[in-house]
């Protein structure tokens, strides 16, 4: 069995927060998977199903999101899941909105979530990073984080982007493949998903192909210089002193 974790905060007034996106993805995968009723238990709203071919157990922690680790242990000693069958799904500050990451174990880089998760059962479980963008001012980080989603956000990426990540999650539980196949995979089949709404390519001038006899290598000729037709002064005037202005020398 796969513990799933979303990282957010349980009460109600959080639920649409950039910092509750963990939370937001964990009810995507229980809806498009099909998973049981979502009950009270270790602390946690959890909920039991089937992505794939295997078992999984969706959990939102309701203990907040920087004591996230005492659910997530709880759960895992209950159904004796090991910590690499454990994927946390949380927010990322330093990617940009959409833009989603794997990190296979290591540290927390800041996130109090992870950190709790990681005191409890190590650092080896894998994280799925869901880019939200920073404000560009670490002294607006928290008001930023625990504001809701615009409507242009959600209508320009979350939705979508919650979606294909639900729909492309039985991936990441292929165990019997390499961790870096595997992610190449889940995040390959993501792009394939979004790849309607990516922002359109900046036109470029069409630029002629060369003649088939002609190649980079060959040295250009310089252009030809127009010369204008000479008048009858400027033909005496050559015909006494010739092309290059000196008087020609009489035979």
């Amino acid at each position: 069995m796969y513990l799933i974790v979303g990282l957010g905060n349980p009460e109600k007034k959080y639920a649409a927060n950039r910092h509750n996106v963990g939370f937001q993805l964990a009810d995507r995968l229980m809806a498009a998977h099909d998973f049981s009723t979502p009950r009270a238990k270790f602390n946690a709203v959890v909920s039991e199903g089937r992505i794939g071919n295997h078992k999984a157990l969706i959990m939102r922690p309701q203990t907040f999101y920087n004591e996230s680790g005492r659910a997530v242990a709880a759960a895992a000693k209950f159904y004796k899941i090991p910590v690499e069958k454990i994927i946390a799904l949380h927010d990322e500050l330093d990617l940009a909105p959409g833009k989603i990451k794997l990190k296979f174990g290591g540290g927390a880089a800041g996130n109090n979530g992870l950190k709790s998760i990681t005191a409890h059962m190590g650092d080896g479980f894998l994280r799925v990073r869901i880019g939200i963008g920073h404000p560009g001012d670490k002294n607006k980080v928290t008001q930023y984080v625990l504001s809701d989603f615009s409507k242009a956000e959600r209508t320009e990426w979350v939705d979508e982007t919650l979606d294909a990540l639900a729909a492309a999650m039985p991936i990441l539980l292929e165990s019997d493949r390499p961790q870096d196949e595997i992610g190449s995979r889940f995040l390959s089949d993501i792009a394939m998903r979004l790849g309607h709404s990516a922002p359109p390519k900046e036109k470029t001038r069409k630029i002629s192909k060369p003649d088939n006899d002609q190649s980079a290598s060959k040295k250009q000729l310089p252009p030809k210089t127009e010369q204008k037709e000479e008048g009858p002064l400027a033909h005496l005037l050559r015909g006494l002193f010739g092309a290059d202005g000196n008087k020609k020398k009489e035979d």
